[in-house]
């Protein structure tokens, strides 16, 4: 049996020949049409085959009788309707194609048919479930088919003699079938359930391959003659677009909020020292100029494997990484040179002496890389042939491990299972590994053997920079030990390509970076995803065992577990979505009591009714306000009918006159509507509706009837503190506030020790000030006002997360630039050293 065509708008072409358009772009739509109607209704058949055998198994597993009564209605909707679907499918595809060249919709959405509301109800919750199944659907098979949508989009575009399409808009996007589905699922009559689990299927049978079939309509479209040599490129972002200045050398000063999920930062500028600042630090604390830091006994570094990134926006770019490399290894000569100065003062001050203060430096001899002779730890010593220059010339010369065998050293170590230990003892530091590869490697080469200068830079600056991931990071999460489980691999990374200190994208730096924020100490204890801590373990093992120097190996990696963090994020995106929807019905009620209150306070202005007459308005009468302020809104007649109805209730209330039997019935049947019962709308009616006294109904009685009973959003009322004057810091936060893109993520500060907590937020009512906050999983946390959060920021116990602040690593090696460069520029005023990151 044919099904009949579904109606249409008349202004809406239903079919491509009776469509206005131009005969070569009509032939070109049509022979797309029969071109993928086979495909669409085989496609179509097959899925109402999974459908019912869905529909059966939730009858056998079935909780109860009714719901199975339920399932086989809709069983039963299904065998006698399941012929109607396809026509009525392809019916909705042609009239997508036939209204090319009608006019779009003008919002990002198509225009919402209005609602009826015959039933308070501040979200339609029917049409709420199946709208987010939909965009569910339809976001992953455009994120899928990025590619292909977006050439669609230029060819659809040619064909509508318009600008290119959007995903959302475009005929054959995924939006646009999920929603022509929705449309022909009305034959059906399925129940709301039912409609759920048939978008599913949908989603797993006919749209499971949608991202191949577009491009079989590219490649239709592209025979047809529609922009034959259009050919996706994607933009290559080059070095230097990836680096960001910082935000004190930007021209607008202000960096911007970050508002991507967990695992989404962008990377920020890694910045190091231009030559020049270094030797401005270095005059200023040695008062002369700096030797070089390599030595001559630095052996050439391993070739890199990509080509160096520009270090900074005024640094020239050079051919290779070891001019960067240079800047970061002279700052930690001259580092070593101050840590030194500042132990022979101590020195000289405990056995009373001034001789360690001397200025031609005493004893205090530095080697001509800048290091102290004397060394200290062994990562300071095994700098160059200089480390035993102290011993005098009978000392045997020390022999410098080549690259190669510190690798070599290094994959031998790599499997190795962690020590054990006692969660009293601290975990492994960079440190330890060095001493433990140093004493290995003499065991094979000899006591002499020592890291040359390049190499042993590495291992000091991966130190510096793991010490400073380990402050953000929780001491008993689990990333603490995977940290230290990738220490061998992150190490043999930098020492195979310097640039991992200087590219904003290693691949190495940026599973460390996902592993660190896996347990960093924002994190409240709802914010842990155990699953990310099983893929993040598994990514790191598999790393540990098979990195040998490629760096597609982290690539992977990481890789793998980013796919996990993108199903994470959807799944956050959709839980905040439906939080937000809920704030804002919560925000609407609100503005609609506020509104009503005013009404009533508008009408009393000249005339004051009795006290009890008062409260009954601001009650009772208020609540049928408020709902006719939600359902019809303000320009509505209902609204303007009831607000005259409240002047009419005054009126009659303030004056000596009868009863009005007509104005009584006109507010019982309001109250009736808002929910009261029949006798106690009666009784509030006759009230509101003279001014003498009921005798049948006692003011006591009525009186306890109100308070027992539940007023229209009454579980929601908070009483709010009334707002405070703001200080003038305070108003300037909260004018930035009002500034903030909805999913600004902020920290707060949650106990003295300064430890923060990260929150997103994911809306805000610029008319009550009311703002939503939820967690890493999209999960409500806490509401607070625009009011308290300028309170909080002005006192330092709320700020917002910046970009350039966003992911841990980037804040990590940050501070261990400021670290070293308040260690180089103390003995002097050394401004540029400040400003260099």
């Amino acid at each position: 049996m044919t099904a009949p065509r579904p109606p249409s708008p008349a202004a809406a072409p239903t079919t491509i020949a009776s469509a206005a358009l131009p005969p070569r772009v009509r032939r070109v739509l049509q022979n797309l049409f029969d071109h993928v109607s086979t495909d669409f209704i085989t496609a179509l058949n097959a899925m109402l085959v999974e459908f019912e055998q869905q529909l059966f198994k939730q009858a056998d597993q079935a909780r109860s009788n009714h719901l199975q009564a339920q399932v086989f209605v809709d069983l039963r909707a299904l065998q006698k309707h399941r012929t109607e679907l396809a026509p009525h499918y392809m019916f909705g595809l042609e009239a997508e194609l036939a209204a090319i060249r009608a006019p779009r919709a003008t919002g990002n959405a198509p225009a919402a048919a209005r609602l009826d509301y015959q039933t308070l109800t501040l979200v339609e919750d029917a049409v709420m479930d199946q709208e987010i199944v939909l965009r569910e659907v339809a976001r992953r098979h455009e994120q899928r088919g990025n590619a292909q949508i977006l050439m669609l989009g230029q060819r659809f575009g040619v064909l509508a003699a318009q600008p290119a399409y959007e995903a959302e808009t475009l005929p054959l996007g995924p939006n646009r079938l999920c929603h022509v589905l929705k449309e022909a699922a009305a034959c059906l009559d399925l129940s709301l359930d039912a409609q759920l689990v048939l978008y599913r299927t949908f989603d797993q049978k006919v749209m499971l391959n949608y991202s191949e079939w577009a491009s079989t309509v590219n490649q239709f479209l592209s025979r047809e003659g529609i922009l034959p040599g259009l050919v996706y490129m994607p933009r290559r972002v080059r070095a230097h677009d990836t680096i960001r200045r910082h935000p004190r050398d930007e021209g607008d000063g202000a960096a911007r909020p970050m508002t991507g999920w967990n695992g989404q930062g962008t990377t920020s500028h890694w910045a190091t020292l231009t030559p020049e600042q270094l030797q401005a630090v270095a005059g200023a604390m040695l008062g002369g100029s700096l030797p070089d830091a390599g030595g001559g006994n630095m052996p050439p570094p391993v070739p890199a494997r990509e080509a160096t990134t520009p270090v900074a926006d005024t640094a020239p770019a050079p051919d290779n990484g070891a001019g960067s490399f240079e800047v970061l290894q002279k700052l930690l000569a001259i580092r070593r040179g101050g840590l030194q100065a500042d132990a022979q003062a101590l020195a000289g001050s405990a056995s009373g002496g001034l001789g360690a203060l001397a200025p031609d430096g005493g004893g205090a001899s530095i080697t001509a890389a800048g290091r102290p002779a004397d060394g200290g730890a062994e990562g300071q010593a095994s700098h160059g042939a200089a480390a035993g220059a102290h011993a005098g010339g009978d000392a045997a010369a020390p022999r410098l491990l080549p690259t190669p065998d510190v690798l070599t050293a290094l994959q031998a170590m790599q499997t190795a299972p962690l020590p054990a230990r006692t969660p009293e003892q601290p975990r492994r530091t960079v440190q330890d590994l060095q001493q433990a590869m140093l004493a290995a490697a003499r065991a094979q080469h000899g006591p002499n053997a020592t890291l040359a200068s390049a190499d042993s830079d590495t291992f000091e600056l991966l130190d510096l920079l793991y010490n400073e991931i380990e402050r953000e990071v929780q001491h008993d999460a689990p990333a603490a030990d995977m940290l230290v489980r990738l220490q061998v691999p992150v190490v043999q990374a930098a020492l195979r390509d310097r640039n991992f200190f200087l590219r904003a994208q290693h691949p190495a730096r940026d599973l460390l970076n996902t592993v660190a924020e896996s347990g960093a100490t924002w994190l409240g204890e709802d914010d842990v995803d155990p699953h990310l801590v099983q893929k993040l373990h598994k990514a790191v093992e598999t790393v540990v065992e098979t990195y040998e120097g490629d760096e597609a190996v982290f690539e992977d990696a990481h890789r793998d577990v980013q796919q996990h963090l993108q199903a994470a994020v959807r799944k956050a995106e959709l839980a905040e979505r439906r939080q937000v929807e809920a704030a804002r019905g919560k925000d609407r009620l609100e503005i609609a009591k506020q509104r009503a209150a005013e009404t009533i306070e508008s009408a009393m202005a000249e005339a004051k009714p009795q006290k009890f007459v008062q409260a009954l308005l601001s009650q009772a009468w208020a609540d049928v306000l408020t709902l006719t302020q939600l359902r019809n809104g303000e320009t509505s007649g209902e609204w303007a009918d009831q607000l005259q109805t409240t002047l009419e209730i005054v009126a009659a209330t303030t004056t000596a006159q009868g009863a009005n039997p007509e104005l009584a019935g006109k507010v019982e049947k309001s109250l009736v509507q808002v929910g009261y019962h029949e006798d106690e709308a009666a009784a509030i009616a006759r009230r509101l509706s003279s001014a003498e006294e009921d005798e049948t109904t006692s003011r006591t009685e009525l009186t306890a009837r109100l308070k027992a009973r539940a007023r229209l959003g009454g579980q929601n009322d908070v009483k709010k503190k009334p707002a405070q004057p703001r200080t003038p810091q305070e108003q300037e936060c909260y004018d930035y506030l009002r500034t903030l893109p909805f999913g600004t993520w902020f920290e707060f500060t949650r106990n003295q020790q300064g430890d923060v907590q990260r929150q997103r937020l994911s809306w805000f009512s610029p008319v009550t000030g009311n703002a939503l906050f939820v967690n890493q999983r999209g999960q409500r946390v806490g509401e607070h006002s625009l009011d308290t959060l300028a309170h909080l920021m002005a006192k330092g116990q709320a700020q917002v997360v910046t970009e350039d602040r966003g992911r841990l690593i980037d804040r990590a090696w940050n501070a261990t630039l400021n670290a070293l460069r308040s260690l180089t520029g103390r003995r002097g005023d050394a401004e540029p050293a400040g400003d260099a990151a």
